[in-house]
């Protein structure tokens, strides 16, 4: 079993049922999947990014991506309708709680200049997506490879109701949020 699953089963479970005052640990937010996504608009020009791109996210998260396309043609874009504009990677499970711990503990601190995760990034709903613009922070990725992509989203999605149980939920598993002032 995942390190951060049996955080989250030991020591996240009490502390949220104790600070929401829930009465049934089965009501207690979880993390129910986490999506990592990289776009990449140039990968019309030269299809050999996405390659590329596909190499380094099956890397990061231990999962093979999925090529994702344009829905419709945007004509100011050069953009047609099925091209191959990124890649995109959902994980569930063992590996969700795995790609997590590394993201906490070893990619996150790698950002530079980095004095915490702002606050700013939930949707209303209880998730959270945060943008990482340089994919040298994950140790898997090679650096001549990573000078080529941009950065990628990572969006966590949970069964929290609104945002301070997420918040409360991401903290207690270890996301080096900012201070609240």
């Amino acid at each position: 079993m995942a390190r951060l699953k049996e955080v989250y089963q030991r020591e996240v479970i009490p502390k949220m049922m104790k600070k929401f005052d829930f009465n049934n640990p089965m009501r207690t937010p979880r993390v129910e999947k986490v999506c990592v996504n990289i776009g990449i608009g140039e990968a019309r020009n030269d299809p050999k990014l996405l390659d590329l791109a596909k190499k380094n996210l099956a890397l990061i998260t231990g999962q093979q991506p999925v090529v994702t396309k344009a829905k419709k043609s945007i004509s100011g874009f050069h953009l047609r309708k099925g091209m191959a504009i990124g890649c995109k990677v959902t994980l569930r499970g063992e590996r969700m709680y795995e790609f997590l711990e590394r993201l906490f503990n070893l990619a996150i601190p790698r950002f530079r200049d980095f004095h915490g995760i702002p606050l700013n990034s939930f949707d209303g709903q209880g998730n959270f997506t945060l943008g990482v613009r340089d994919q040298l922070v994950f140790p898997e990725v090679d650096y001549e490879d990573a000078r080529k992509l941009p950065g990628l989203s990572v969006t966590i999605a949970t069964t929290a109701d609104n945002d301070e149980e997420a918040e409360a939920l991401l903290r207690f598993l270890g996301m080096p949020f900012q201070r609240r002032n």
